[in-house]
């Protein structure tokens, strides 16, 4: 699905765990699942921890 180019650069570099997170909730199990985010040729690409 597109996005909109400037809501993915008001993203840049924000640590969204910490902006929007807590101790619990989605935001905290979101960032315990993933190991790595990255964006390559337009694709957001979410590498899990094991």
């Amino acid at each position: 699905m597109p996005l909109p180019n400037a809501w993915p650069g008001g993203l840049k570099n924000v640590d969204l765990v910490q902006e929007f997170g807590g101790t619990e909730g989605f935001w905290k199990a979101l960032d315990d699942g993933i190991e790595h985010i990255r964006v390559e040729d337009g694709q957001l690409v979410l590498q899990l921890r094991e």
